[in-house]
């Protein structure tokens, strides 16, 4: 089982993360949501297909929060990088605005490579970082993608966890709503009753 694990680490690590390649309409916005951790560092790579005179195409990168981690106007190739400060969820918009409108502008081709953890940082920056060999370097990358993998677990196990402490809550809460809407509903029952015995006597139709 272990060296099943090894071997899907290396193959891991050796096989590049292939860029994701979608069409941009004109005057249109796509979005890529990304979930990372805190203090986690993200990389993106990008590349717009050659676009028409009048067209603007703008990146911009936002956090949970709706604060902007990057932007770009003009957007033709370019790279970035941050780290999270916090559980963030990333999203990647590209933006294309041309006052021809739909139809008479082809789309754009959009070629994006987004990073983080581990495979943000490849063999020959750990290498400088730490000044290792080679295979050193490759051995140091499986090193912190195994632990990249452990931590991705427990913050797995973490999140479960906050959302089974939310459905119960959730639970009690609608439990307890439960009780308070039957005892007001008994108790209108109630004040029902009462009210109409009274109007029945002052009326005289019964005793």
């Amino acid at each position: 089982m272990s060296a099943l694990c090894v071997l899907l680490l290396v193959a891991v690590a050796l096989d590049p993360v292939l860029p994701l390649t979608f069409h941009l309409p004109v005057n249109s916005t796509r979005c890529l949501l990304e979930h990372v951790g805190r203090d986690v560092l993200v990389s993106g790579e990008y590349e717009v297909s050659q676009q028409h005179e009048t067209t603007r195409t703008t990146l911009k990168v936002i956090d949970s929060l709706w604060e902007t981690l990057y932007v770009k106007e003009n957007a033709t190739k370019g790279k970035w990088s941050f780290v999270t400060p916090n559980d963030e969820r990333i999203e990647v918009c590209f933006s294309s605005i041309s006052p021809m409108g739909t139809g008479r502008v082809p789309d754009q081709v959009v070629i994006l490579n987004l990073r983080h953890g581990v495979e943000a940082l490849n063999n020959r920056e750990i290498e400088k970082l730490e000044k290792l060999t080679p295979l050193e370097g490759k051995l140091k990358h499986l090193e912190l993608l195994s632990q990249s993998i452990a931590d991705d677990f427990t913050n797995l196990s973490r999140r479960g966890k906050e959302m089974r402490q939310t459905n119960s809550s959730t639970n009690r809460r609608l439990q307890l709503f439960s009780v308070i809407s039957v005892c007001c509903c008994l108790a209108l029952a109630t004040w029902q009753i009462v009210y109409l015995r009274r109007f029945f006597k002052t009326k005289k139709l019964i005793e």
